[in-house]
């Protein structure tokens, strides 16, 4: 297994993840650009991705990271180690690393505790319309925001 810089060449790794992580890449418009864009660090075996980190929102001082990892690899620290990788790439440029997630997104919180990350403030997410619940009872956690950037 090889964690490297994800290059041109890796679009269609990032595509072949699947329309469940498709989000990954969402936010630069599409596989192909993010993997030309610098900003993604992937776990890679055999050709295939299997976890891969990249900068989530690009501000002028921060860039918003997330991440994520083919279910049957998840718990091989392949995540993490995507994650340090793209750290100290950020560190690199300049700039500071945060890591958003929805308070309730105990994976997410731990990778990000465990990649060296502290608490700096919890938010609450609003948004407008139908809620769209994928797989939660909200009868279980009736207070849980719905959304927000996941990662583990």
């Amino acid at each position: 297994m090889t964690v490297r810089r994800v290059v041109d060449a890796d679009a269609t790794a990032l595509a072949a993840l699947g329309a469940d992580s498709a989000w990954i890449h969402a936010s630069w418009g599409g596989p192909a650009r993010l993997a030309r864009s610098g900003h993604a660090w992937g776990a890679f075996h055999r050709g295939r991705l299997l976890a891969v980190a990249c900068t989530y929102f690009l501000g002028s001082r921060y860039e918003d990271i997330a991440v994520v990892t083919v279910p049957e690899h998840r718990r091989e620290q392949l995540a993490l180690s995507c994650v340090v990788a793209l750290c100290a790439d950020v560190e690199a440029r300049g700039r500071t690393t945060s890591w958003t997630c929805s308070r309730y997104n105990r994976p997410s919180r731990l990778l990000a505790w465990t990649a060296g990350f502290r608490l700096e403030r919890e938010y609450v997410h609003y948004a407008t319309g139908t809620p769209a619940t994928k797989g939660v009872s909200r009868s279980r956690n009736p207070a849980a925001p719905v959304g927000g950037v996941s990662g583990a």
